[in-house]
């Protein structure tokens, strides 16, 4: 179902009585939770006459590769209303088919889960972290019925529900569809419950951890609040949640595995969090990124991931702009709410420009390329070695330089114009009715923000093709310095490490680095350079901090069938960028700045 029909379809449903309707009715107790289990049941009834076709998704919301989590199914099997074994054939490793019902199809089975993140489920005695598509099996052509959860919770360990779902009460949930049912992640814990009412709406933080205080719950609470306001700001209001509430599932176990996901009405953050570690400002900025996704993603929504398919890869052309401006946003918003110090934010920014004007991934493809690359890694798996540390930039870094060109080029025409109000314009034509866009109505809307020429310009040069803005120029009009801390420093290109062969490169040789041009690869032993053995990191160091770029060295170095080579190489200048504010900007440019950063 596409999602911007959703809020029509779920009025509709609520104002009709449940009693009327056919429901898929699911049924998770957790009874085995110590040995990461879960007994899941399934009533799928008024059937047609024919095979009934269950399947497990393949695919998660907010990520773009392939996951198999069929493999975490088994004892697999079915009944009719009369409680008669039915036939269960196997029709793909996805795909089970029930035959001879009367009707109705009891479709049970047993989920073992022990990743607790953004993409899978994690179930012990501590909790049920609960991403529906690595836990829940649903049927073909049935996908448009309303659904109810129920939970058997355990009571011994003190249990309650957080979810987007709607709570219909006696632990049972609904969601109009199944297609809602799989994008509504559930943390099932003794978690600490916060809430506060912003415009008529509820903003929930359901949190879980061990050994903290109901103060620094608080505080923690107060501190995400401060970004919640702050992104309200950019956009000039929240979105409008289904069922008026917006809940942050925050999980911070210490066999939790690290990630953070959206989703439409709610988002898990994940921390393996020693349970002896303060709460602190635990993944604060990935509470930040996720939210923005509430406006940028979720409702801002490109085409290419509408709707999206649970059973294949979702490749989009617009990551560049639905993660990486998020990503831009991130930091910045943690800047202006005061979550982190402005001169850290500032900080951050050169190392990150550095990264992708200095990446060779930029000869072979532009950010809208780089954003159709995410199947192959977006927590994608596979076992052949890949060269995408030559040919690929995370769309999420890339597109994050980006906003921040495109904010400072917004700003420096001196006109009022910044990313801010470009991205509430978008919100206003494509978010709140959410009317999904292509990377040309991106464009087309930059050209009546400001002026088809400087949108065409800037989508021609940094987004169709991978050209790099004048960072140094537009930094300097916002009152911050770019230094390269590597210049007049020689450099190989490359970092050696010592493993069980010898020395050898860290990964990948980088396309154009001293190391490339005389012909080492990442399986090559280096035996010595300059004619000095190494001997471990200071040597080697010590050996290239004796030179300067354009020196020419001698390398020494064993391949992995055992013949011996030497071969010239020339040094290059190393680069290590960064940014800090500029002591000695004019006034204008002080001024940018912090109307730049200043909170709204």
């Amino acid at each position: 179902m596409k999602l911007r029909n959703l809020t029509i379809v779920l009025l509709s449903f609520l104002a009709i009585s449940l009693q009327a309707q056919t429901y898929n009715e699911y049924e998770l107790s957790f009874d085995n939770a110590v040995h990461h289990e879960a007994n899941i049941k399934i009533k799928f009834s008024n059937l047609e006459n024919k095979v009934l076709e269950v399947h497990m998704s393949r695919s998660s919301p907010g990520r773009y590769a392939v996951h198999e989590f069929a493999k975490n199914v088994y004892s697999v099997k079915a009944t009719d209303s009369k409680g008669r074994s039915l036939p269960v054939t196997r029709e793909t490793p996805y795909q089970w088919n029930v035959a001879g019902h009367d009707g109705v199809v009891n479709f049970e089975y047993t989920l073992y889960a022990n990743r607790a993140g953004g993409t899978y489920s994690g179930i012990d005695e501590s909790h049920a972290h609960l991403n529906m598509p690595a836990t829940l099996a649903w049927a073909k052509g049935l996908d448009h019925r309303p659904v109810k959860v129920k939970f058997n919770l355990r009571k011994d360990r003190n249990w309650k529900v957080a979810t987007q779902l709607k709570d219909l009460g006696n632990d049972t949930y609904f969601a109009p569809n199944t297609y809602y049912l799989l994008d509504s992640p559930t943390e099932i814990a003794d978690f600490f419950m916060r809430e506060r009412t912003v415009d008529g709406q509820k903003v929930r933080m359901a949190l879980h951890k061990e050994g903290t205080s109901d103060k620094d719950v608080d505080d923690y609470f107060e501190e995400l609040m401060g970004v919640v306001m702050q992104q309200k700001a950019v956009y000039g209001e929240l979105p409008n949640f289904d069922f008026g509430e917006y809940t942050f599932l925050n999980c911070y176990m210490p066999n939790a595995s690290g990630d953070g996901m959206e989703h439409r009405n709610s988002t898990y953050v994940v921390s393996g969090l020693p349970i002896e570690r303060p709460l602190g400002s635990t993944s604060m900025s990935t509470i930040s990124h996720e939210f923005f996704h509430s406006w940028n993603i979720e409702r801002i929504r490109p085409k290419s991931l509408e709707p999206f398919d649970y059973k294949e890869a979702n490749m989009s052309g617009e990551l560049w702009f639905g993660e990486g401006f998020t990503q831009y946003y991130t930091a910045l918003i943690q800047a202006r709410s005061g979550s982190i110090t402005t001169e850290r934010y500032i900080a951050g920014l050169g190392g990150s420009v550095g990264y992708v004007m200095t990446a060779p991934g930029r000869n072979y493809h532009s950010p809208i390329e780089m954003s159709y690359q995410a199947p192959f890694n977006d927590a994608a798996t596979s076992i052949d070695p890949t060269n995408m540390s030559n040919i690929f930039i995370s769309y999420y870094t890339y597109g994050s330089v980006l906003g921040l060109a495109l904010d400072m080029s917004l700003r420096t025409m001196d006109n009022g114009k910044n990313l801010d109000d470009y991205m509430k314009h978008v919100w206003q034509i494509h978010g709140k009715p959410e009317i999904p866009y292509a990377v040309r109505d991106l464009q087309a809307r930059l050209a009546e923000y400001t002026n088809e020429a400087f949108a065409n310009d800037f989508f021609t040069k940094y987004i169709f093709d991978s050209q790099m803005p004048d960072y140094a120029s537009l930094f300097n009009k916002m009152g911050l310095t770019f230094t390269n801390n590597g210049a007049g420093m020689a450099s190989m290109g490359g970092m050696l490490r010592r493993q069980r062969a010898g020395w050898q490169l860290t990964g990948n040789a980088t396309v154009g680095s001293p190391l490339y041009k005389a012909g080492i690869e990442s399986e090559d032993v280096i035996l010595s350079l300059a004619g000095t053995a190494l001997t471990d990191d200071a040597n080697i160091n010590q050996i290239i901090a004796a030179h300067k770029p354009g020196d020419t060295i001698e390398i020494k170095y064993r391949k992995i069938w055992g013949e011996e080579k030497t071969t010239k190489l020339t040094l290059e200048e190393a680069q290590a960028w960064s940014t800090a504010v500029d002591t000695n900007a004019d006034a204008k440019a002080k001024a940018r700045r912090e109307a730049w950063l200043k909170k709204r």
